[in-house]
């Protein structure tokens, strides 16, 4: 039987929106993935240390507030420190293509934005994970 992956889903900062991020949780567990939503207005300090307590596979971040620039380094720098960097940070939300490359740039993963399917979301997952544990092997 494969790995059933470990997702933390969260919504760092002020924004109060999470009907996206509930569906891609929902669509997430449908598929076969073990999930885990911290909820809204998490700081990247307790994202990190859920992922890290809770064992995962990668980190969600969906932010709509247009703080992404500051929030996405902020939980990579913090993953680095921890030790815990090979956990793998994607998100979603309202974010320029521009900043998007930049984030890419610093390590963080797919960025999803509106328009965006779940299975685009689930088939980045399977497969980004899947390489990811074989190249750790």
């Amino acid at each position: 039987m494969p790995k059933k992956w470990r997702i933390l889903l969260a919504k760092p900062g002020l924004d109060g929106h999470d009907r996206g991020i509930k569906v891609i949780a929902a669509a997430l567990r449908d598929a076969g993935f073990e999930v885990i939503y911290t909820g809204l207005r998490q700081t990247p300090e307790q994202v990190i240390a859920a992922a890290i307590q809770e064992d995962v596979d990668a980190i969600g971040l969906s932010i709509l507030s247009g703080a992404h620039m500051t929030l996405f380094p902020a939980v990579l720098d913090g993953l680095k420190s921890a030790g815990a960097d090979q956990i793998l940070l994607f998100g979603g939300g309202i974010i320029a293509e521009s900043d998007a490359q930049k984030l890419r740039k610093m390590g963080v993963g797919e960025l999803f934005t509106p328009g965006a399917t779940t299975e685009e979301i689930i088939d980045y997952l399977n497969n980004n994970l899947m390489e990811r544990k074989e190249n750790i092997l």
